[in-house]
């Protein structure tokens, strides 16, 4: 009698089939082997989006902070000198060395964050307002590179890599100067006539990067790159001008004054440096958070981010989104245009945009292209600008304020590569995803 074979489910077939990530490309009869990862825009943007954990990105700060602190060595002429009697006094070489390291950290948080002299000043009848002036100067450090920061992390987020951030923070700075000086309206609409404008200037520049993209092909990179050039000599051009933005009796390319009504107040007034443009930077975060976490148009961003194909296969129309995108992303740019020229600086210049472009770019990579994370980011590179300033004055110019670009670079460079944070503090490996992605494109 034949064996009546069991009902029920059949058993699930066995995985005899090669993952596809482990597959060659089509045609290739070498048959599975491993994938290869190449140095794409997809392939930069998952690794910022998908990178290393928050330890590691705290390791990867006190790591930096350890080879700062042998830069540091290096740089001051009393260490140096104690070195070389080390093998005479080596207590007194390396209390030389803890000393400079300590002193210029030190100096570096007391410009920064606090003074514990003010705080004794204050309870002994000084200023309060003094106590606040640090971390007051951190956050209008911290203010433009938080939001041209957004503007980088917001188009990662869609696919799109914005280097042009500095090109979108002059549009903003052009139209936030022009109708603060040369419009008449009340104090406070005239100040918000200016902030949105400013975010109008930048978003214009933005819109025609998406648009070119959307509607030829062309590459977000370069389109942006050019931009910022072109947007270099449109401000010089103007400022040059007497009858477009010059101030008039100037020679230089200089603009005239915001008008008082127009200017963004400071929080308590100044003393304290910081004003309603920082405030204005953690809104705008917690707007991107809000749009791209909680919102359908966030989740078509971070849904063609992912996989353009994908996205059109679902039904969504993905060169409106890269033209929505870049369009908010130069207007978070020229919301950094706008609280410069109606805050910290009243007067637009040819050299006022700075590095923020730049700057925004290294910010959104450390704040992982996450809104809350662009926070954080801009405000750690805003205490090191203002405690590298305080730094070389204290120590009289024995360690230089460029000490705090090496920094940011060593910041960045070790989140970039955790595999080096995990070898380093014996930490456990993970799979190939984030930056590591990135270092293997490089070799193919």
């Amino acid at each position: 009698m034949s064996e009546i074979p069991a009902t029920g489910p059949d058993p699930a077939p066995a995985a005899t089939e090669p993952a596809a990530a482990e597959l060659g490309p089509p045609g290739d009869s070498a048959g599975p082997r491993r994938s290869r990862a190449w140095l794409t825009t997809g392939v930069l943007i998952q690794a910022v989006t998908q990178g290393s954990s928050a330890v590691v990105t705290i390791l990867a700060i006190f790591l930096a902070l350890v080879v700062g602190g042998v830069l540091i060595v290096f740089s001051d002429p009393v260490v140096t000198r104690a070195w070389s009697s080390l093998f005479v006094d080596p207590g007194y070489t390396f209390g030389q060395t803890w000393d400079s390291v300590s002193f210029a950290y030190s100096q570096m948080f007391e410009g920064a964050i606090l003074n514990p002299s003010t705080v004794s000043a204050a309870i002994h009848g000084g200023s309060i307002a003094a106590i606040f002036y640090p971390l007051s100067s951190t956050c209008a450090q911290a203010t433009p590179l938080i939001l041209t920061g957004l503007s980088v992390a917001v188009a990662f987020r869609c696919g799109l890599f914005n280097i042009g951030a500095a090109g979108q923070w002059v549009g903003g700075a052009v139209v936030a100067t022009w109708l603060g000086f040369g419009v008449s309206l009340p104090p406070f609409i005239h100040v918000v006539v200016c902030v949105a404008g400013g975010f109008v200037g930048g978003a214009v520049i933005g819109w025609f990067v998406g648009l070119l993209k959307a509607k030829t092909g062309a590459h977000e990179v370069i389109v942006t790159i050019m931009l910022n050039y072109v947007m270099y000599d449109l401000l010089s051009y103007l400022l040059s001008h007497p009858a477009m933005l010059q101030q008039p009796g100037q020679t230089n390319e200089i603009a005239p004054f915001v008008d008082n009504d127009a200017n963004l107040a400071h929080v308590g007034g100044p003393p304290p440096q910081v004003g309603i443009g920082f405030l204005i930077a953690v809104a705008a975060a917690i707007a991107c958070a809000w749009l791209l976490t909680r919102t359908t148009t966030g989740f078509q961003f971070r849904t063609v981010g992912a996989s353009p194909s994908a996205a059109r296969t679902a039904g969504i129309n993905v060169e409106r989104s890269w033209t929505l995108v870049m369009l908010l992303a130069g207007g978070l740019a020229g919301l950094s245009a706008a609280a410069i020229v109606l805050g910290t600086n009243t007067q637009l210049t040819y050299n006022s945009y700075g590095t923020y472009g730049s700057d925004g770019i290294t910010v959104a990579l450390l704040g992982r292209a996450k809104p809350i994370g662009v926070i954080w980011a801009g405000l750690l590179f805003g205490a090191l600008h203002v405690g590298g300033t305080y730094v070389e004055a204290a120590t009289l110019g024995n360690v230089p304020a460029d000490i705090v670009q090496v920094l940011e670079g060593l910041i960045v460079l070790f989140v970039a590569a955790p595999a080096l944070i995990r070898a380093v503090f014996r930490l456990r490996s993970t799979s190939g995803t984030g930056m590591e992605a990135v270092a293997k494109g490089w070799n193919g």
